[in-house]
């Protein structure tokens, strides 16, 4: 059955906006472990504009789920904080400095050294890797070769397509999955995943593991609360 990741970092822009700790990144990682949840997800960047290095210390000490830390690992500060806080995974994307939000999977043929390298460090530390994908057959067998555990498909792609033909939007991402289990690589899946497309991509793309969803449960959670969101949410992949 896949798992729901619940990516916090919303709720830190929302307190940072305002200074305070209100709302608190800690009380929502308890509540929505607790509400259903099977890990709770951030993405700390280095302006710190939304979780900052002090959220993930803090959320690790509660944990009850799963901790999974994603991040741009060519930023010597992120490496050091995973291998400080030692989560069960870490999902490696390649932004760029300042980027608003990812926007693209790596291209594990142009990087293949450096992911060889990079998924090596973590990995010593008996950390799962899973690194950003493209649904693109070439870029999931370059994946199998850098040692990764994982991939996450990045799936904004599916989204912005699924209203006009969800069949066609989804075809890649099940080509791509299939591809990724004949290679043993697990398979994570995120962004732009929400109540609308969520279902169906979980009935057409077989074998993910989890699911890491963000900004759009937060959203919805502001008008159905947040328990009620992430309990919709585990619905539309529970079946």
């Amino acid at each position: 059955m896949t798992k729901l990741s619940v990516n916090i970092n919303k709720i830190a822009t929302l307190r940072n906006s305002r200074g305070g700790n209100n709302p608190s990144v800690l009380q929502a990682a308890i509540d929505v472990q607790n509400f259903g949840a099977d890990g709770v997800t951030v993405h700390p960047r280095p302006d710190e504009r939304h979780i900052r290095y002090s959220d993930v210390h803090e959320i690790k000490s509660i944990i009850t789920t799963e901790f999974n830390i994603e991040g741009n690992c060519r930023e010597q500060k992120f490496i050091d904080l995973v291998l400080q806080v030692k989560p069960q995974q870490v999902t490696l994307v390649p932004d760029a400095e300042g980027q608003l939000t990812s926007d693209h999977g790596w291209d594990t043929l142009k990087h293949k050294d450096y992911l060889i390298e990079m998924i090596a460090v973590f990995k010593q530390a008996g950390i799962r890797t899973s690194i950003f994908v493209d649904p693109i057959i070439e870029m999931v067998n370059g994946a199998a070769a850098t040692g990764t555990d994982r991939i996450e498909l990045y799936t904004e792609s599916y989204a912005r397509h699924y209203p006009a033909n969800a069949a066609i939007a989804a075809a890649p991402y099940k080509a791509a999955a299939e591809r990724a289990l004949q290679l043993g690589l697990g398979i994570n899946a995120g962004h732009d995943l929400d109540l609308n497309n969520l279902k169906y991509f979980s009935q057409q793309v077989y074998g993910v593991a989890e699911v890491s969803i963000g900004h759009a449960l937060i959203c919805d959670a502001i008008y159905l609360g947040l328990e009620n969101a992430v309990q919709l949410y585990k619905r539309q992949i529970s079946y």
